[in-house]
């Protein structure tokens, strides 16, 4: 492409199995800066295309696609059909493109945004459900994606989130601007301290499952240890005492014993005689 006398070179995006989506956006970029994309989606379908324009179109499409993809598309005059050849071979017909508009639908209505998730990487994912369902021929308007973002972020973000449903005009508002407000609130909590990264939630709740586990295993000895002190306690057959040759109980708890200290007290007992 010549560009102010000097020519400028463009680098067309591979094809592969699983990147037709990607790969259709950054050709159509690159087919409108060359300005041919004419060719495959023109303007006035009853005007015809120029024959360098649909060649330069055609050759920009088979740079853009693997060897063996080639053949597929060999039969092909015009940049049009192969573009379709391509869009079908990849997307599907009608009613399959219709399943997975349908499936991204519901998997958009499902996205709910995490405690530990950024709103960059939120909006990325949102974004890019969109832009799947828009590369599908399928419209979705701006206002329903801004709304389907305030509705999905965390509590964290439900005071910012409401003072933008009440205060913005939100037929009006773009996701970019959604974002960079709620992404100036983000920084806000982080500088006063109130949202931890993902690091420090999971480091606390690695804590808290260490502490529950130490306070069970600390449990469970302490049973034990009861229950075996009981079991000895119990278990007094083979006990000998040291204050006379019986088994089955202490000295302290000897018979002989105490009748010894009660006689030695009434003994030394001198106001009542009547005990001796």
């Amino acid at each position: 492409m010549e560009k102010d006398g000097e020519i400028v070179s463009i680098r067309y995006p591979m094809l592969t199995k699983s990147n037709y989506l990607a790969w259709s956006i950054k050709m159509k970029v690159c087919m409108r800066a060359q300005r041919i994309w004419d060719a495959v989606e023109p303007k006035d379908p009853k005007v015809p295309t120029e024959e360098s324009k649909d060649q330069m179109a055609l050759a920009a499409i088979y740079q853009g696609i693997p060897e063996d993809m080639l053949f597929l598309v060999y039969g092909k005059e015009t940049a049009k059909e192969t573009w379709e050849a391509l869009k079908i071979m990849h997307m599907g017909a009608e009613r399959v493109k219709d399943a997975k508009v349908q499936t991204l639908k519901t998997e958009f209505e499902g996205l709910r945004m995490k405690e530990t998730e950024s709103i960059d990487d939120f909006a990325s994912r949102l974004t890019t459900i969109v832009n799947q369902i828009r590369a599908l021929g399928e419209e979705f308007e701006e206002t329903y994606a801004v709304k389907k973002f305030l509705r999905a972020v965390p509590n964290k973000f439900l005071q910012i989130a409401s003072a933008i449903e009440q205060f913005g005009d939100l037929k009006t508002m773009t996701m970019e601007e959604v974002i960079g407000r709620l992404k100036a609130h983000e920084e806000r909590l982080r500088g006063s301290g109130e949202v931890d990264d993902e690091h420090l939630l999971l480091t606390r709740a690695e804590w808290k499952a260490r502490h529950e586990a130490e306070n069970s295993s600390q449990g469970r000895g302490r049973g034990g240890g009861r229950g075996r002190g009981r079991g000895r306690a119990r278990d007094k057959s083979e006990v000998k005492c040291y204050n006379c040759p019986n088994f089955g109980h202490y000295a302290y708890e000897c018979p002989e014993k105490k009748n010894k200290a009660f006689l030695a007290k009434a003994l030394s007992d001198d106001d009542e005689p009547a005990l001796l």
